[in-house]
């Protein structure tokens, strides 16, 4: 049976590799087209080659179950139109052993994936953001268009740019009051991370809003200072963590963050979303994988292999809209995101099952 696994593996990994491949190709040269329209005399084609290929691994990491149904799909009908699949069966393989000898490459994959999303995606993703920040825009505040905006208690705070080194650049901070009125604002042109609790901002403008709100004169007053100490509980990975999509960062980082905001009396349901759905990938990776040999055992056995590609797309693509219209709807209607990836998950595991019992 290992001549029969390696030889089923390794067509299976074949061919998810070679889907893999010119569908992240093809998702790359979309992201190239889209992005080139930001092009300016700062920003330049090479800033946005090296954006593209910086967040290749992130779609390389979304691509993996869309690119293991289709590929299972394209491997095992080939193996099937070749009579390859009867042989197996009249030799007394049964489909449970087959379905075994797929899920083996597959694993590997999991394991690949997730190492990606973990451990590469979130390091590749912050710099690509932090270089287009900085590419975009001079690193004043009045001309940041891009950046992360963050709230602290009563201060509003914006960055232009985290930068390795623990380096922020252009830091921007608003502070209110509790009937909502400003007290200050002010800009720094950037900012050391010195510990837990304390960064050192360099180049300080800070405007002060005096007597808001008291029934008399309001008045400012301007003061600039060289350096200044910044106490607060801000780490450098919180910010890298705040920089980026939720669906780029990594599982720790997004359960770290999820409590940040729950301490903070923030809204997290978009955090809980991307946690659960990047929690539960590999699960839907082997889903769509087990679909995929229902299929080519029950409705596809015989036809041709355009017809797969176009199923795998077709029901690659209705899963991941199902479970981002479900997703959104979490985030709405207030129910848990955790089933906005066990709903379809449950009904594509069903049908695998219901298909594969009239194959049998």
């Amino acid at each position: 049976m290992t001549k029969l696994d390696s030889y089923i593996g390794g067509s299976v990994l074949i061919y998810i590799m070679a889907v893999l491949g010119i569908i992240l190709g093809l998702a790359s040269l979309f992201a190239f087209i889209d992005e080139i329209s930001n092009v300016t005399d700062t920003y330049t084609v090479i800033d946005v080659l090296s954006y593209v290929a910086l967040t290749a691994p992130r779609r390389l990491y979304d691509l993996m179950p869309m690119a293991a149904l289709i590929g299972c799909l394209i491997s095992l009908g080939g193996l099937d139109s070749n009579s390859e699949l009867i042989v197996m069966r009249t030799a007394g393989v049964s489909i449970c052993r087959i379905v075994w000898s797929v899920m083996q490459p597959i694993l590997l994959m999991m394991v690949f994936s997730v190492l990606i999303g973990e451990y590469v995606t979130p390091l590749t993703e912050a710099k690509a953001q932090a270089n287009r920040t900085l590419a975009r825009d001079s690193g004043d505040a009045q001309s940041a268009k891009h950046g992360l905006w963050h709230r602290h208690g009563n201060e509003f705070i914006h960055i232009n740019a985290v930068q390795p080194g623990n380096l922020l650049v252009g830091v921007t901070r608003y502070t209110f009051d509790k009937e909502r009125h400003m007290l200050a604002s002010s800009f720094s042109k950037c900012a050391q991370y010195c510990d837990e609790r304390r960064w050192e901002l360099y180049e300080v403008t800070t405007t002060y809003f005096r007597n808001v709100g008291q029934g008399t004169k309001a008045y400012t007053e301007v003061i600039n200072i060289p350096s200044e100490q910044w106490n607060i509980a801000l780490q450098p990975e919180l910010l890298n963590t705040v920089l980026m999509i939720p669906e780029s960062l990594s599982i720790s980082g997004l359960w770290g963050y999820i409590h940040y905001l729950k301490g903070q009396g923030l809204n997290n349901g978009r955090y809980w979303l991307a946690f659960w759905v990047k929690l539960s990938q590999p699960l839907v990776t082997a889903t769509l994988v087990f679909m995929a040999i229902s299929f080519v055992f029950g409705p596809l056995r015989a036809v041709t292999i355009g017809q797969r590609v176009f199923t795998g797309v077709l029901v690659g693509f209705t899963f991941r809209i199902a479970q981002d219209l479900l997703g959104q709807s979490s985030l709405v209607f207030g129910f848990s995101p955790l089933l906005t990836v066990l709903v379809p998950t449950i009904m594509c595991t069903l049908v695998g099952f219901w298909l594969l019992s009239r194959a049998n």
